[in-house]
C-alpha cells in the first residue's frame, strides 16, 4: 500500500498508519481510499487479527479531501452522477470498516478535520491525544460544502441532533479536551500514548458493532417528526440559518435537510441521503468559489506565491512606525505581538503614549477574557517603544509611514527617516489612496520605497495590500512580503495606481449607493439589499464608517491631481453637501447618513428623504443588487486591464478579505465567471444604457466572452508559458 503502512503486532492488533506521500497533511486521495478499502478487506479476512488501530505518521491525523481536486471537479463539469458515485464509494468503504466484524479504534494524534474526522467516527472507539495545537471538526460548510463521508449521519447518532447541527452548520473546531467532553472522542490521553490506549481498548473491550447498528438504537435526545425536541431544533435552526445566510449559502440548509431526513431512516438509507445532497453541493458554484478563494488562493498567498525568488529572506527585528494614530497604533500592536521591537514615533510624547494605549486596551481585554496571561501581555507591551526623535529609528530594517494623507507631511517624514536608517532598510507608506510612485519622489532611494496598505482595524483585518511603485525593486517587495508573513496576515501584490486596487473598487461600492440615493431610491432599500446580497454593511453605512470627511478629502485631492481628467459623479455633490453645509461627517462625528444616538441604535437620518425625495417608482431588489455587485466587478476588470492587478486570484482575495465582497461569490472575478461572461456582458450593457458609462465593460471582457474564455483559464495559460 502506498498511503497506509500495515503492521500487525504479537497480540493480533493491526496498526494502520496513514502516510500520504508528498503532502504536508494527509488528504483523501483516490489511492488512499483504495488502500483503506484493501486494508479493511485484509483485516476482515485474517482470523489472526483481533482488531485494528488507525493513526497517522504525520503531526496531524488527516485534513480530509483535497480542495484543489474538488475545484477541478467543478471546473471539469463532472456529471452529478459521477460525483454521487465517488461519494458513495467513500461511504461504502467506511461502512465496510464499521461492519466488518472486527473492532476499529482511531488513535487521533493530531488535527482531524472533515473526512479525517469522518474516518474516526466510523471507528468503534476514538482516543484523542491532548495536543493543544490539534483540533477536530467538520468544517466543510466554510467552503460551501457539507460532510460527504457520513458526518451528517454518524455525529447526530453519536451526540444528538442539536449539538451535532451546531458543530456542522458552523464548521466549528474543537480541541481534543472539548471533543471528549462533547462525546465525539471517548478517551483523552497524553500525546504519544494514543496508540497504546487504542490497542488496549481493542484487546480489552473491542466491541465491533456501532450503537446505530444495534437493535433498539435511538438517536440521543430524540429524532423524527413527532419528537418535540427535534422539531423545535429544526424549526428554530432553519429560521436562524435563513437569517445568517440570506439564502446565499446553500450548504447549511442542505446539512439541515440531510440530518432531518437521515435521522429517521436506517443508517444505510441515511448515508445515501447525505451523498445526494453532497453531490448537489459539490456541483454548486458556491463551493467552487469559496474553496478556490478562501482556501486555495489564500493559502498560496499566505505562502508568498507572489514573492520574488532571488532576494534572501530577511526578518524584521526592529520596526519603525511614523504616526501613532489609529492605523499606526494598530500596526504597532500586531508587529509587537509578532515579536518585533517597535519604535512608535509621533510629534509629541502624549500622542505616542495615546497610540501605545491602544495596545494596552487590546491586551487588557484579552487578559480579562482569559485569552492571555498578564506576563505575555507585558512582554508584548514592552516591545513597543514610544519616541519623538527620528534618531531612534536607527537599526530599523523597515519603517512604515502612517501619517495624515498629505503629500507635504509624508515627504517631510520620508526625508527625516532616510537620513537615519541604513541604506538597505525599506521605507513603506500605509497610504490608502495616494500613488506610491508620486510619494517616492520625496525619497533618495525610490527602489526601496513601497506601499504596505493595512486595513482597519489592523488587529482584525487579515489582508494587507502591497503596492509596487514604478521604481520599487524586488528586494523591497520581498522584504514587505516577508514582514507580512511574520504578522501571519494575507498579502496581495498590486501595481501603483490612484487608490490602488482595494480602495479604488471599494469607493465604487460606496459611490454607487450614494448615486442611487440621488436618484430617489429608498435608502433603506439600498442598505438592506446590499446586506442581503452579502456585503457586510450597506454603502451608506460603510461611508459613514470610513467617514464622509475622508471621502471628501480624497475627492478634493484627486480633483487637484487630475485636473480636467477628473470624472465627476452625482456622489461628489452629496459628499460635499454633507461635509461643507450639513456638517454630517460620519460615524466618528456622531452623524452622517445615519444618526448615532448615545443611548440607542443607529438609524438612517430622517432628513435624507427631504434632501433626496423618493422616486415614484422604486427599482426591484434584484436591480439594486446588480448595480451594487456589477459596478465593483466591472471596476475590477478595469484594474486588471491596466495591470494594477495581475492575477485573478489577487483580485478575488483582495475583494473578499479587503472590503467584504460576498464570500459566496468567491470575489469580484469569480462572480463574473459564475454569472457567465456572456450573461455578465449582456447585463452590463443593459445597465450602461440605463445608468451610464460606469457600467460599460472593457473591450477585453467582451472579447473573452465571445471566445468563451475565463480569467482563471487565461491565468493558467500564462503561468504555463512563463514556466516554459
Amino acid at each position: 500500500m502506498k498511503t497506509i503502512d500495515y503492521e500487525i503486532d504479537k497480540d493480533g492488533v493491526v496498526v494502520l498508519t496513514i502516510d500520504v506521500k508528498d503532502r504536508s497533511m494527509n488528504v483523501m486521495t483516490p489511492e488512499f481510499l483504495q488502500d483503506l478499502s484493501d486494508a479493511v478487506d485484509k483485516i476482515a479476512a485474517d482470523d489472526k487479527v483481533k482488531g485494528a488501530v488507525i493513526t497517522s505518521a504525520k503531526d496531524s491525523f488527516m485534513a480530509g479531501a483535497d480542495l484543489l481536486e474538488l475545484v477541478e471537479t467543478f471546473e471539469q463539469r463532472t456529471d452529478a452522477e459521477e460525483v454521487y458515485g465517488w461519494c458513495r464509494g467513500l461511504q461504502q468503504t467506511l461502512r465496510k470498516l464499521e461492519t466488518c466484524g472486527k473492532p476499529f479504534a482511531a488513535a487521533i494524534n493530531g488535527t482531524a478535520l472533515g473526512g479525517g474526522l469522518e474516518i474516526c467516527l466510523a471507528c468503534h472507539y476514538r482516543v484523542a491525544a491532548n495536543n493543544p495545537k490539534s483540533v477536530l471538526g467538520l468544517p466543510e460548510v466554510t467552503v460551501g460544502l457539507m460532510p460527504g463521508g457520513g458526518g451528517t449521519q454518524r455525529l447526530p447518532r453519536l451526540i444528538g441532533i442539536e449539538p451535532a447541527l451546531q458543530l456542522i452548520t458552523q464548521g466549528k473546531h474543537l480541541k481534543a479536551t472539548e471533543a471528549v467532553e462533547a462525546g465525539i472522542a471517548d478517551q483523552l490521553v497524553e500525546p504519544g500514548k494514543e496508540i497504546a490506549a487504542a490497542k488496549a481498548w481493542v484487546l480489552e473491550t473491542g466491541d465491533p458493532e456501532q450503537p446505530w447498528d444495534k437493535k433498539g438504537f435511538k438517536v440521543p435526545g430524540g429524532a423524527g417528526l413527532m419528537n418535540p425536541s427535534a422539531i423545535q431544533t429544526f424549526m428554530f435552526g432553519t429560521a436562524l440559518l435563513q437569517k445568517m445566510t440570506k439564502h446565499n449559502y446553500p450548504a447549511p440548509i442542505a446539512i439541515m435537510s440531510a440530518v432531518y431526513e437521515g435521522t429517521v431512516l436506517p443508517i444505510d438509507k441515511a448515508l445515501d441521503i447525505e451523498s445526494k445532497y453532497f453531490a448537489l453541493m459539490l456541483m454548486s458554484p458556491v463551493s467552487r468559489n469559496m474553496s478556490r478563494t478562501l482556501f486555495i488562493n489564500k493559502g498560496a498567498a499566505d505562502k508568498l506565491v507572489r514573492r520574488p525568488s532571488e532576494p534572501e529572506k530577511r526578518l524584521v527585528k526592529k520596526l519603525g512606525i511614523l504616526g501613532a494614530g489609529m492605523m499606526g497604533a494598530g500596526i504597532a500592536f500586531v508587529s509587537a505581538r509578532a515579536g518585533m521591537q517597535v519604535m512608535l514615533l509621533d510629534t509629541t510624547k502624549e500622542k505616542t503614549e495615546f497610540g501605545k494605549d491602544y495596545s494596552r486596551d487590546l491586551l487588557q481585554k484579552r487578559i480579562d477574557k482569559g485569552r492571555m496571561t498578564s506576563d505575555k501581555a507585558a512582554d508584548i507591551l514592552d516591545r513597543i517603544h514610544t519616541t519623538t526623535e527620528f534618531d531612534d529609528l536607527a537599526g530599523c530594517e523597515l519603517v512604515i509611514e502612517a501619517v495624515f494623507e498629505d503629500r507635504k507631511i509624508k515627504a517631510d517624514v520620508t526625508a527625516k527617516t532616510e537620513a537615519i536608517i541604513a541604506g538597505d532598510a525599506i521605507f513603506a507608506s500605509n497610504t490608502s489612496t495616494l500613488p506610491i510612485t508620486g510619494l517616492a519622489e520625496a525619497s533618495k532611494r525610490p527602489q526601496h520605497f513601497i506601499g504596505i496598505h493595512f486595513f482597519s482595524p489592523v488587529e482584525k483585518m487579515p489582508l494587507i495590500e502591497v503596492i509596487v511603485g514604478k521604481k520599487t525593486n524586488d528586494v523591497a517587495i520581498a522584504q514587505a512580503l516577508d514582514y507580512i508573513q511574520q504578522l501571519r496576515k494575507t498579502p496581495i501584490v498590486v501595481n501603483d495606481s490612484r487608490g490602488f486596487y482595494t480602495s479604488r473598487v471599494f469607493s465604487v461600492f460606496s459611490r454607487e449607493g450614494i448615486n442611487m440615493l440621488c436618484e430617489g431610491v429608498n435608502p433603506a432599500l439600498i442598505e438592506n439589499v446590499a446586506k442581503h446580497a452579502g456585503m457586510p454593511v450597506g454603502p451608506l453605512a460603510v461611508t459613514d464608517e470610513v467617514s464622509l470627511e475622508l471621502s471628501y478629502h480624497v475627492m478634493k485631492q484627486t480633483k487637484l491631481d487630475l485636473g480636467e481628467l477628473y470624472v465627476s459623479s452625482p456622489a461628489d455633490a452629496v459628499i460635499s453637501k454633507f461635509v461643507e453645509e450639513l456638517d454630517r461627517r460620519g460615524k466618528r462625528f456622531g452623524k452622517g447618513f445615519y444618526d448615532y444616538p448615545e443611548d440607542g441604535k443607529k438609524h438612517l437620518w430622517s432628513g435624507l428623504k427631504e434632501l433626496y425625495p423618493l422616486a415614484d417608482e422604486q427599482p426591484s431588489a434584484d436591480e439594486v443588487r446588480k448595480r451594487i455587485l456589477y459596478s465593483q466587478a466591472i471596476e475590477t476588470v478595469r484594474c486588471m486591464d491596466e495591470g494594477v492587478v495581475t492575477h485573478p486570484a489577487d483580485a478575488d482575495i483582495g475583494s473578499v478579505f479587503g472590503w467584504g465582497f460576498p464570500p459566496y461569490t468567491g470575489g469580484t472575478i469569480s462572480f463574473i465567471e459564475t454569472e457567465g461572461l456572456k450573461n455578465f456582458v449582456a447585463e452590463a450593457d443593459r445597465l450602461a444604457a440605463v445608468y451610464g458609462e460606469r457600467f460599460a465593460v472593457p473591450g477585453s471582457l467582451r472579447s473573452m466572452a465571445v471566445k468563451g474564455e475565463t480569467f482563471y483559464q487565461l491565468a493558467d495559460v500564462q503561468a504555463h508559458r512563463s514556466a516554459a
